[in-house]
């Protein structure tokens, strides 16, 4: 069973780079959204199975966008797979 949610990246711009590729290694990130004020700026969709060197262009304007936009936040629609519950005899 596959679970959605949320999660806000916080901190300097190199310390929300860091965290969005450490998210994006262990492969359950969905889409990152740069929202400023509560208003989306920018969304960039990822897939399953994304590598480094793909993220690395998504990173750069992730980058770009929190050094030029103040008052921006970073958030991040994450999957987690939970086990399957099994019926107790």
């Amino acid at each position: 069973m596959e679970r959605t949610f949320w999660q806000k990246l916080e901190g300097t711009t190199e310390q929300v780079l860091a965290q969005l590729k450490r998210l994006v290694e262990e492969g359950n990130v969905r889409r990152v959204v740069v929202k400023q004020k509560g208003r989306t700026v920018a969304e960039f969709p990822l897939t399953a199975g994304v590598i480094g060197g793909v993220i690395a262009p998504v990173a750069a304007a992730i980058g770009a966008l929190t050094a030029l936009i103040t008052g921006c936040s970073i958030e991040v629609e994450k999957i987690v797979t939970e086990p399957a519950s099994t019926p107790v005899p």
